[in-house]
């Protein structure tokens, strides 16, 4: 029986950013408003399901690591915290070394010229989660090591088959309702961007910093895989090839929440165990930024020199540890990162309503994704590094305690 041809995932996530792009450029207003309305929409409809995507993922890994859970969700967050610094310190020596060469106080007027000229939906539909990404960190933290101590005094089914269930259902809902529709969410996103104008003639001018941030990009992430293959003894060709349809899912989406079905695949590739990258993927999604950092970090400081404002380490460090913390809350949302950043722009010396703000917002925007695809293919990094430390050290740990013990 003849195989029937199935376009994979890549190929129309491609198409859908070439496709998207001509739209924006040469059809009618109209159908780009259309394609923005739908991705308005669906964007509405990720926010909804995002945070029972965490709730669903985050508890039911926990919960299945039943044998040091507290310890692993430590570690995780060790790692992911002490990444995301160091990429922030990064972007800040490539910054200071290099940016000052070429930037100039004339690109100000320029790019706010090209800002604020993107399409609205033709109308839109408020769709409220029941709760914020944060709260169901948290709480499928507390739940799932509450299901975790009770399993492990030979209690806790109902709770765990409520959770395993659960997880299926939100499985089901982002196999038929999320991941098949994404290439139409990124059509509208790209269709929108070329209408506007916005990023080429952002680009236009600041195209060495685009380029060096998304190398530094590459460069900090091949390290990371090659650190992480290295300690598992794993190929990290093998690994950075496996991270090819997350990077360029992530590309589109511009949402870590929302490549999560795609990275989880991505894992799996890897040989990482079902119930560390159910519990790391969607974990590291909200917590481990350092694409986001780097992209924050090289863009604030470009404000910041154009503006002839300090932009030291010292300066800059404040900044670069605060915001490691507080953009759990930006998963989910294009340029959530940035909006996340906006409360804390005085530590630096920005205004939250200034004109500066706004260049930033426009500057960052512009290269989220490339943030965004950094963060996730790190995420899969430590997935593949804290496979290794749970089985050979935490796990081992605890049945050498409980054999002392008994």
């Amino acid at each position: 029986m003849k195989k029937k041809f199935k376009l994979g995932l890549i190929p129309k996530l491609i198409i859908a950013i070439i496709l998207g792009v001509l739209t924006g450029l040469y059809l009618p207003k109209i159908v780009t408003q259309v394609a923005v309305t739908f991705s308005s929409f669906f964007s509405q409809w990720l926010s909804f399901v995002i945070p029972l995507m965490i709730l669903a993922f985050v508890t039911k890994g926990i919960a299945d690591l039943s044998e040091g859970a507290g310890k692993l969700l430590g570690v995780t967050v060790l790692i992911a915290y002490t990444s995301t610094l160091l990429g922030g310190t990064l972007s800040w020596i490539m910054s200071d070394s290099i940016f000052p060469k070429f930037i100039t106080a004339d690109a100000v007027d320029q790019i706010t010229k090209a800002a604020g000229d993107s399409l609205e939906p033709i109308f839109s539909v408020e769709l409220k989660p029941f709760f914020d990404v944060t709260g169901a960190l948290v709480f499928a933290f507390v739940f799932g090591l509450s299901i975790s101590w009770l399993r492990n005094k030979g209690k806790g089914e109902y709770s765990y088959g409520f959770i395993t269930e659960f997880n299926e259902i939100i499985s089901n809902i982002l196999a038929k309702a999320v991941v098949p529709v994404l290439p139409f969410y990124i059509f509208g996103n790209f269709a929108n961007m070329a209408y506007s104008g916005s990023v080429f003639a952002i680009l236009s001018i600041f195209w060495k910093i685009f380029i060096l941030i998304v190398t530094l990009h590459l460069l900090y992430v091949s390290a990371m895989f090659i650190i992480s293959g290295s300690y598992t003894g794993k190929n990290p060709i093998r690994l950075i090839k496996n991270q090819i349809s997350g990077y360029i899912t992530a590309l589109g989406t511009q949402s870590s929440a929302a490549t999560i079905p795609v990275n989880l695949e991505c894992a799996r590739k890897d040989g990482v165990s079902k119930g560390i990258r159910d519990f790391v993927i969607p974990l590291g999604a909200t917590v481990h930024m350092p694409g986001s950092m780097i992209t924050i970090t090289a863009c604030t400081y470009t404000i910041l020199a154009m503006y002839g404002m300090p932009n030291g380490y010292t300066t800059m460090i404040p900044y670069i540890a605060i915001l490691g913390i507080a953009m759990v809350a930006a998963p989910g949302a294009p340029g959530g990162a940035v909006m996340s950043a906006l409360p804390f722009l005085p530590v630096v010396g920005i205004d939250p309503g200034s004109g500066m703000a706004t260049l930033l917002i426009s500057l960052y925007t512009t290269q989220d994704s490339f943030g965004t695809a950094a963060n996730i293919s790190g995420d899969n990094a430590i997935a593949v590094a804290v496979d290794k430390i749970y089985y050979k050290h935490i796990v081992k740990r605890e049945k050498t305690k409980e054999e002392l013990e008994s």
